[in-house]
């Protein structure tokens, strides 16, 4: 079995238009939401193996505060075909070219590929948490897909279960 997490970065700033688009720093909002992203996979113990991130500052910026809550620290490699706007095709190139030996990966990185490539993968799970994520894929959101697979090669279309959708307003109480 492999497990796909897909996180979106927590919410970024757009207040200096003259900032280039990868130096976007993450506002308070999303530094307060990162954590709780975080503290969400610790607690469902969901700690991938391997961690494919957006050079773009707000990707890792998430991923610092998100992973600040992890019992330990998986891999890391900065992506930077993860800076994609796409259908998310790039993505899963990425994770096929690197996930190795990997059964669980986690890709931070942007929409609306990052969505995309979420609805184009999931077939089943919980009714209500897809309808949720073709709903809306907010910032700092986590869906985790998993596949009846053993080979990232053997993914497809329409394969995945969408085991967990966690925004990160269902996590403040």
């Amino acid at each position: 079995m492999l497990r796909l997490m897909l996180l979106r970065h927590a919410k970024s700033s757009w207040t200096d238009p003259g900032r280039d688009d990868h130096d976007r720093p993450l506002t308070p909002r999303g530094q307060k939401s990162a954590p709780l992203i975080g503290r969400f996979m610790r607690n469902q113990k969901l700690v991938p193996e391997l961690v494919l991130c957006s050079p773009a500052r707000r990707a890792r910026e998430t991923w610092k505060l998100a992973s600040a809550e992890l019992r330990s620290a998986p891999r890391l490699l900065l992506e930077d075909a993860l800076y994609d706007f796409g259908n998310g095709g790039r993505i899963l190139d990425t994770v096929r070219a690197k996930a190795d030996t990997a059964k669980s990966v986690m890709v931070v990185g942007h929409n609306p590929s990052i969505e995309r490539l979420a609805q184009r993968l999931i077939g089943k799970g919980d009714a209500k948490l897809r309808k949720r994520l073709a709903n809306k894929y907010p910032t700092g959101a986590l869906a985790v897909i998993s596949f009846d697979a053993d080979d990232w090669d053997d993914i497809e279309d329409g394969k995945g279960t969408l085991d967990f959708f966690a925004r990160p307003r269902d996590l403040k109480k």
